[in-house]
């Protein structure tokens, strides 16, 4: 093969049976490329050894059918050889060097290359795939409909597919997790009463509902009017007042209950099973739950797409109002049933903890873990009137309790005092306490009693400065709203106890203490 290029060409020579390339002038002498030198040029001690180098391949050149026994870099040699040809746009060149490239090989025995490995198939999941995602316009061969029509259309099928979901998902529970272990003893019934609460219960309802919803579905499987199906049924959902009451002590129980290793056991089993998704117990008694929160967003969404000549446009709205309202009744009921339950579970060493607050106190609006400057771990919570640390143990049959640590604080006398990273040691209130003096102490913030001198200020530190911004936001929103219940009661000697607004943790944003006093003050 011969390519001519500016007056040179490109001769070819064998060695060991392969061709190769080589860059010769017209009187046939070898010539050095500029352009591959630095990927050619072979490291030698000294000049004599390349000239050497040099006649070896020229011998080589001469006899080409003669095996050479000389030892060469196989390396440098490759490299030498796969530069010789430019790189070039025109694809059939790039193939040339390239078939050039695989077929160089230097006194190397003609081993065929290792086969690619196979891609061995990945292992089955044990648990099925996500569930039918499937959207509307996928169960419809053709529409007329507008593209607004079409998206109303995908969020009535969408809460149709979450009811039938949700159903199946009620019945496995029952039928996976309460039979079985009723019938091998893991429990006893009463335990499982308590777990499950009313969660059978809830199974007709939303049956009742997926009826009425496929009934509205016509010929060409489009729902027309889907606002009076909802406002008649919505009214059912009271019955999550009773189930969402209980699961304050469901969830404690079943903590409790998962220390035993049969139970453990038989848990970790279903979990792992396909059929649970990798969901645990508690992932599905929750469902109910997270569906109610779930119809207001969808309600919404359908009354976007809604056109305002449609006959939803007049229903729309007041079944919107309506499951508000249902849903925040829940909520200040469950937040109601979870402050009974702490407020049983507190131990009080001294008969001055017993501060008229957390008796009068109907809701929490947050708990959880703090360290003191010491490292202590404790177990704060932001009852409604007061604020109460304390350190949990366990009673006689291993549940939880919680021994009330120090001195309660009524809400109204809360100075609260946030503390930036930068001064977390400052004063030596957190000196060495938690990083032996060397690091900065970060997420921190002080809480203190003015008009009672005999309370120390607690200087507490959060597990990250997310969970320390929801502490501020909570003491400060609890502060506020306890200084204005307090101040309208001395107003109002015959009201007792007036309704603030009640407020549960998940609908607390990071806002600032205006946004807050505009919230109570509604």
């Amino acid at each position: 093969m011969e390519v001519e290029d500016l007056g040179e060409m490109r001769t070819s020579w064998s060695l060991s049976g392969e061709t190769h390339a080589v860059l010769c002038d017209h009187a046939g002498k070898r010539k050095q490329d500029p352009i591959s030198e630095p990927a050619t040029r072979i490291m030698e001690d000294d000049e004599e050894e390349e000239e050497e180098e040099g006649e070896m391949m020229s011998d080589n050149h001469k006899d080409s059918e003669e095996p050479s026994n000389k030892r060469v870099k196989p390396v440098a040699k490759s490299n030498s050889l796969t530069g010789v040809i430019t790189p070039v746009k025109t694809p059939a060149l790039k193939r040339i060097g390239q078939s050039i490239s695989r077929s160089i090989s230097f006194r190397t025995d003609a081993r065929p290359l290792p086969p690619a490995p196979l891609r061995s198939r990945p292992k089955a999941s044990s648990f099925p795939r996500r569930r039918n995602s499937q959207c509307w316009s996928d169960t419809v061969e053709s529409h007329d409909l507008t593209a607004k029509e079409i998206k109303r259309q995908e969020v009535i099928y969408e809460l149709t597919q979450g009811e039938r979901q949700l159903i199946e998902d009620l019945s496995l529970v029952k039928k996976v997790y309460y039979e079985p272990m009723l019938k091998l003893d893991i429990m006893t019934e009463s335990e499982l009463g308590q777990i499950f609460g009313t969660l059978d219960s809830l199974i007709p309802l939303h049956e009742d509902l997926l009826a009425r919803l496929e009934r509205l579905r016509g010929s060409e499987k489009t729902v027309g009017e889907v606002g009076p199906t909802l406002l008649n049924w919505f009214p059912c959902l009271e019955a999550y007042v009773t189930y969402c009451c209980n699961q304050v002590g469901a969830k404690a129980l079943l903590d409790h209950k998962k220390q035993q290793k049969r139970v453990e056991q038989f848990l970790r089993l279903c979990q792992e099973s396909s059929f649970s998704r990798k969901l645990d117990l508690w992932n599905f008694l929750d469902l109910p739950r997270s569906r109610l929160v779930k119809y207001p967003l969808l309600l919404k969404e359908i009354q976007k797409c809604t056109p305002p000549d449609h006959p939803d446009e007049d229903t729309l709205p007041d079944a919107l109002e309506l499951i508000q309202s249902i849903v925040a009744e829940v909520n200040k009921k469950t937040g109601e049933a979870e402050c009974q339950f702490y407020r049983r579970g507190l131990i009080y060493l001294e008969e001055s903890q017993r501060i008229t607050e957390i008796h009068q106190s109907r809701f929490l609006y947050c708990h959880g873990e703090l360290k003191t400057n010491k490292g202590q771990k404790l177990h704060v919570f932001l009852f409604e009137l007061a604020l109460v640390l304390t350190r949990p143990v366990e009673d006689r049959d291993g549940g939880q309790m919680f021994n009330v640590y120090r001195q309660p604080l009524p809400n109204t006398l809360i100075n609260l005092e946030e503390i930036p990273d930068s001064e977390a040691g400052g004063g030596g209130t957190f000196r060495g306490a938690f990083t032996g003096g060397n690091d900065k102490v970060k997420n921190c913030f002080r809480v203190s009693s003015r008009g009672r001198t005999k309370v120390n200020p607690y200087c507490l530190q959060a597990n990250d400065s997310f969970s320390k911004q929801q502490w501020i936001t909570c003491l400060r929103q609890a502060i506020v709203q306890s200084r204005d219940r307090s101040a309208h009661t001395s107003q109002s000697p015959i009201s007792l106890h007036p309704d603030p607004g009640l407020c549960h943790i998940a609908d607390l944003s990071l806002s600032s203490d205006t946004d807050m006093a505009d919230h109570t003050s509604r």
